[in-house]
């Protein structure tokens, strides 16, 4: 058999290949929130307020409808980068381009945390989450009470201690830490988390997750794409499939 059949033969075998798994239906879950003014903002009462303004209008004679975006990029749904919380990671632009997208993409677990309390230490050992995992997403009170789904910041949103990130470090392997509010750290101490966890820049916190409805304890396959910002945080687009 010639070379020219060769390539044709093996082609054809990708074509076929990829066409079946192109048909497969696949359970896709999108725990990305959409972005409205009335969406909350971290330490506003008045929430995220209006991000698009349109520089072209078309009813206005334009040829093309343009808008322009305007954000905060701890905005919704979204990673923060290490320069988020350490100056001299700034320093060294260790911001959201740099965000591992190995990290940001694999096999993943969503895990319910107790609905009275904070993720503490002693949370992290009743969650008995075993070595190996890489990605966690912690469904909290967070999503019971739909705080994302109200314009007034609330500061009595579930996140980790400092000691329940301590834990994480030190008895996991966990890279991805997926939270469903605004900050991965409680409000009463919102730095000491994020030093613990971004210190070695090996860790991710991904905030603001939509997991309503979400399944826990069932392999996922989690996606996430920030944008690539030079900035200490990116808007994402993050789905499940299942």
């Amino acid at each position: 058999m010639g070379s020219k059949a060769l390539f044709f033969f093996a082609f054809l075998a990708f074509f076929v290949a990829a066409t079946f798994v192109e048909c497969q239906d696949l359970n896709i879950i999108d725990i990305t929130h959409e972005y409205v003014p009335t969406m909350p903002s971290y330490g506003s009462k008045k929430g995220l307020g209006e991000i698009l303004t349109l520089v072209c209008d078309q009813r206005k004679g334009f040829k093309t409808t343009n808008s322009l975006l305007t954000i905060q990029v701890h905005s919704g749904t979204h990673t923060d980068a290490p320069s988020h919380a350490f100056i001299e990671y700034f320093n060294q632009q260790t911001d959201a381009t740099t965000l591992d997208l190995q990290t940001l993409n694999g096999p993943a677990i969503v895990v319910d945390v107790p609905r009275d309390q904070n993720i503490t230490a002693d949370v992290m050992k009743l969650l008995n989450i075993p070595r190996g995992v890489k990605r966690v997403l912690f469904r909290t009170l967070n999503t019971d009470k739909k705080l994302m789904s109200f314009t007034e910041f609330d500061s009595s949103y579930v996140g980790f201690t400092q000691d329940g990130a301590q834990y994480l470090v030190d008895n996991t392997d966990i890279k991805l830490v997926g939270i469903d509010y605004l900050s991965i750290a409680s409000a009463f101490d919102v730095l000491s988390p994020h030093l613990v966890l971004m210190k070695n820049k090996d860790i991710i916190p991904l905030e603001g997750l939509k997991l309503d409805g979400v399944e826990v304890n069932v392999p996922y396959t989690i996606h996430c794409l920030p944008l690539k910002l030079h900035a200490d945080a990116s808007p994402v687009r993050c789905i499940l499939i299942k």
